[in-house]
């Protein structure tokens, strides 16, 4: 007569290990800006509000930009009497607490950094051993989104030690969307799931396309690494290339624009990375392309995959939703090419509809696949060609 009870019972444990994060966060790319690739640890409470007045007055914040997050640099060098983690007071002299209210009275959210291991990466304590305290922290100052890194881990194991923070989030009862900062090192995107958002997919980035150094990389080394990743993505969960270098110093503007494009074909998350104060109208052009970002943020969540890797010239597709579709040309080389876009080649599109062509970056339209079998298009060096196939009723 026991069988029966165990086997009711069983699926009832199991259901809260199978979901351990917050539900219903981030069914779309998160969006948002960071202050690590411009500031690194040189950060403080008024440029976190200035950044969030120039969110909001750039109009980012009604293009998307959601999230403003605190990250490493933030902290005192040690934890109070109690074990809780102390704002440093030069930086922060009247706390996390106060900067989050801020954050959110202009109708943004608020993130902030720490590390899963015993220090952050810069030195600062980590949360290994804390978690439930330091979610509990977290929670009682307002955060709504958690980027946990990986230094100073030692031997710890991957996923049981995000899985702890997970649990810890998810205890609180705020809804905290859960940044897995781990650099791919043991793909996470076979396991976190059902642990966090999104998982870095590499190490960071930096202001460059194919630069490379002991922890980072330009955008096109980290683009490589995305091939055949898009299984893994979705509503929910997603691959994270790591933040944008739109408009910082080591990329041209149209290394900024193919940078955004691609990672826009991705799906990725969107987390501006420039200081906001001096953008240009160039940079914020990019950065606030409406059409460039549906692609991102399309509700189908689909992440785009290469379709083809000719020398010098990429192709890829992303499905999006309605049936249509995202064409990305990429050409890396350092002389303008001319791509010709045979429609009979695609073989994913429906052949028996006709498709409305769209050019993002030039906002035009250029007829429909039935005026002509191709369109030629030339693109200039390291920049794009960002199409929008949509199904003609």
């Amino acid at each position: 007569m026991k069988f029966p009870i165990l086997l009711t019972v069983l699926p009832l444990l199991a259901t809260p290990l199978a979901a351990q994060k917050a539900p219903d966060l981030a069914p779309t790319p998160p969006m948002g800006w960071n202050s690590w690739n411009t500031f690194h640890v040189n950060i403080d409470a008024q440029m976190i509000i200035d950044m969030a007045d120039v969110m909001v007055a750039s109009g980012m914040k009604q293009a998307g930009y959601e999230y403003l997050i605190v990250d490493d640099g933030w902290e005192a060098m040690e934890r109070g009497a109690d074990g809780n983690l102390v704002p440093d007071p030069a930086k922060f002299p009247d706390g996390m607490k106060v900067v989050a209210d801020y954050v959110h009275s202009k109708g943004l959210k608020f993130g902030i950094h720490n590390c899963a291991g015993n220090k952050t990466c810069n030195g600062m304590p980590g949360g290994r051993g804390h978690e439930y305290q330091d979610a509990r922290l977290y929670a009682s100052w307002g955060v709504d989104y958690l980027k946990y890194d990986w230094c100073e881990h030692g031997t710890a194991d991957a996923r049981e030690t995000y899985k702890t923070m997970s649990l810890a989030l998810a205890a609180t009862g705020r809804p905290i969307v859960f940044a897995l900062c781990e650099w791919g090192e043991n793909k996470p995107w076979l396991w976190a799931e059902s642990i966090a958002h999104l998982w870095r997919t590499t190490g960071d980035i930096r202001d460059c396309r194919t630069c490379t150094g002991e922890w980072d990389m330009g955008w096109e080394i980290i683009l490589e690494k995305q091939v055949g990743l898009e299984k893994y993505a979705g509503p929910g969960h997603w691959n994270d290339p790591d933040m944008l270098e739109v408009g910082n110093p080591g990329l041209s503007l149209a290394e900024s624009r193919a940078h955004f494009s691609l990672w826009c074909m991705l799906a990725a998350p969107l987390m501006a990375g420039n200081d906001l104060r001096k953008m240009t109208p160039e940079t914020l052009a990019i950065l606030c392309n409406r059409e460039a970002i549906a692609i991102d943020q399309d509700p189908l969540g689909k992440q785009g995959y290469r379709f083809a890797n000719p020398p010098g010239r990429q192709t890829w597709v992303k499905e999006l939703s309605g049936g249509k579709w995202a064409i990305c040309y990429y050409n890396s080389t350092s002389e303008p090419v001319e791509i010709v876009a045979t429609w009979a080649n695609f073989y994913f599109m429906d052949r028996s509809k006709t498709y409305a062509i769209r050019n993002v970056w030039d906002a035009k339209d250029l007829g429909t696949t039935a005026d002509s079998a191709s369109v030629t298009f030339k693109v200039p060096p390291t920049d794009v060609v960002l199409l929008v196939l949509t199904p003609v009723k």
